[in-house]
C-alpha cells in the first residue's frame, strides 16, 4: 500500500502565504502524475493544481499566479506553495497521486487524508 500524508495547513491572514507537503510512502516504484485539490464548506472538491512526472503544471483559475506547485521526484514529495491567500482558498487541501509498485504494471490512485487551510483576519 502507498500512503500520502500532507502537512503544513493552518489558520493565516488574507495576503499571507502557506507551504503545503505532501510525502509518499510504501512500495513506491515511480509516481505519475500528481495533484492537489481542495473542498470548502458546503462545496465539491475540486482540482487546484495538478503536474505530470516530466514537469507540466496546470493551474485553476482561481489560483494562477498565486499557487505553485512543484514535485521531487526522487524523494516522492509533492507541495503547494500558495502566496496571496484569500478567504475563499479556505479549504481542506488534499494531495493526489498516480504511482506505480514494485512487482506489477499497474498504475494505482492514492489520496491524503487532508489538511485544513483557513484563511481569515
Amino acid at each position: 500500500q502507498v500512503q500520502l500524508v500532507e502537512s503544513g495547513g493552518g489558520l493565516v491572514q488574507p495576503g499571507g502565504s502557506l507551504r503545503l507537503s505532501c510525502a509518499a510512502s510504501g512500495n513506491i516504484k515511480s509516481l505519475y502524475s500528481v495533484a492537489w485539490y481542495r473542498q470548502g464548506p458546503g462545496k465539491q472538491r475540486d482540482v487546484v493544481a495538478t503536474m505530470s512526472r516530466a514537469g507540466s503544471k496546470k493551474y485553476a483559475d482561481s489560483v494562477k499566479g498565486r499557487f505553485t506547485i512543484s514535485r521531487d521526484n526522487a524523494k516522492n514529495t509533492v507541495s503547494l506553495q500558495m502566496n496571496s491567500l484569500k478567504p475563499e482558498d479556505t479549504a481542506v487541501y488534499y494531495c493526489q497521486a498516480e504511482y506505480s509498485m514494485w512487482g506489477t504494471i499497474q498504475i494505482l490512485d492514492s489520496w491524503g487524508q487532508g489538511t485544513q487551510v483557513t484563511v481569515s483576519s
